[in-house]
């Protein structure tokens, strides 16, 4: 039994790599999304095509990727040039400077969405922790072998983050809002002023 499965593995073994063709086909399925990581990553249209056009090179130059780690595999080959191309470090600083032209970005968000227009504004280091740690949900020690930092400098820049995302949540949705305002007017049963 364990020959014959022995046999299987290695009677199949050119099958196992990715070909040319599976990546052509990933890419051409995941362009778009390929694309943002690459343009969340650096924050640059120009830096973003840059990052992508090499990730396609790598993806047309390698032949020992297994065919079922492929798609992940391209993705990291993005991540991995955005790294090259910017080289992001850690800062020491609470990142408190970058809030107000923040603020600007948020209010003339030109696709709508908080969330991804906001953390193209954050500090390099930053916004690679926010986008690896939260939109593509790296664990904390992987991002900091990608970026060649530690796990404690991951942590730091990811809270500076969250922070900094946060306090221009409370700028553009102010607690005092209308909707806050109405549910004062009208408690329901779970507000704490109802008796």
């Amino acid at each position: 039994m364990a020959e014959q499965a022995h046999t299987q593995i290695s009677g199949n073994g050119e099958n196992q790599y990715a070909t040319r063709e599976d990546f052509r086909k990933i890419l051409n399925e995941d362009l778009n999304r390929l694309y943002q990581l690459s343009l969340f990553l650096t924050a640059d249209h120009q830096k973003a095509e840059r990052c992508f056009v090499a990730s396609i090179e790598d993806c047309a130059n390698e032949n020992g990727v297994f065919r079922e780690f492929a798609r992940p595999w391209t993705k990291r080959v993005v991540v991995e040039n955005a790294i090259r191309e910017l080289k992001p470090r850690p800062s020491r600083s609470n990142n408190s400077s970058s809030l107000p032209s923040l603020r600007n970005q948020v209010s003339s968000s030109p696709t709508g969405h908080f969330a991804a227009d906001a953390s193209l504004g954050l500090g390099d280091f930053e916004r690679f922790v926010f986008v690896l740690r939260v939109l593509e949900r790296y664990r904390e020690n992987d991002c900091a072998l990608l970026l060649g930092c530690s796990a404690y400098q991951v942590r730091e820049a990811w809270t500076r983050a969250i922070e900094t995302l946060a306090s221009i949540d409370q700028v553009v949705f102010p607690t005092n809002s209308l909707a806050d305002t109405r549910s004062s007017k009208h408690p329901t049963k779970y507000s704490p002023h109802t008796r």
